[in-house]
């Protein structure tokens, strides 16, 4: 049964779905079958992954149009990824889920044919913290937090924390948090200061593997591939595939 992973933060900006590309992609060519779900309207998980952000997906899913198996699409590039798409039609699931039945558990149904199909799905949330994001953390079994190394990106951690909390006391009380990633580190104080406290805070929470703010994460999406595949070299690409190893072995210390 495949382990859910959301990646939540309300905030933009701070390397959310640089992470979810990289760190699915990682996990796929480390040899685990894994399907990353674009649930951010703005689709940019999907066209980084080079896939069209104008196909039947998620959308077409939560409105009972589509089953998931009919939209999944494989990666050419790396043969154990999936992306199950988004569209800027997602931006209106906020106002439509809570009409739906069952309004709290459609994207929980949709994923549940598939667990047996993958050994990861990793989600990519929209940076709001809507009834969408709800639905999703309902169907989740963790949540992976990315935090930029900056003191404004830990202001708004607590709203987050507190959305977890109250999904966890009622939808889903098997709901963990999987941990934090820091991302967009670069060696001076103020990142060394916000890496420190973030550690100090959230303990063995917080993932040792930080990743560096790099150009070629910024230049990988735009040629619709992750950043390992774009320059295997790259900063970007050793720390991805650092986390992913990481990821995969605190997994099996849990089973």
């Amino acid at each position: 049964m495949a382990k859910i992973i959301a990646l939540a933060n309300q905030k933009g900006g701070v390397g959310k779905t640089t992470t979810a590309i990289n760190l699915a992609a990682s996990v796929a060519l480390l040899g685990k079958k894994v399907l990353l779900l674009d649930a951010d309207p703005q689709a940019n998980a999907t066209s980084g992954l080079g896939f069209d952000n104008e196909a039947p997906g998620i959308y077409e899913c939560m409105v009972g149009e589509k089953r998931a198996e009919e939209v999944i699409m494989q990666s050419p590039d790396i043969k154990k990824l999936w992306v199950l798409p988004s569209s800027i039609q997602l931006v209106g699931a906020d106002t439509e889920l809570p009409k739906m039945e069952n309004a709290h558990y459609i994207i929980k149904n949709i994923l549940e044919p598939l667990r047996d199909k993958f050994d990861y799905i990793f989600i990519d949330c929209s940076p709001s913290l809507g009834y969408t994001t709800v639905n999703i953390l309902t169907a989740s079994d963790s949540v992976l937090i990315p935090v930029q190394c900056e003191y404004l990106a830990l202001e708004g951690l607590s709203k987050l924390l507190n959305t977890i909390k109250i999904v966890k006391g009622g939808l889903n009380p098997d709901l963990e948090i999987e941990g934090f990633v820091l991302t967009m580190y670069m060696r001076n104080r103020l990142n060394n200061q916000v890496v420190a406290e973030v550690r100090e805070h959230f303990g063995e929470l917080a993932f040792d593997t930080v990743i560096q703010r790099n150009i070629r994460l910024g230049e990988a999406p735009s040629h619709g591939k992750p950043v390992m595949l774009y320059d295997a070299s790259a900063a970007g690409s050793i720390s991805y595939l650092n986390l992913a190893k990481e990821f995969l072995k605190r997994n099996r210390k849990k089973k």
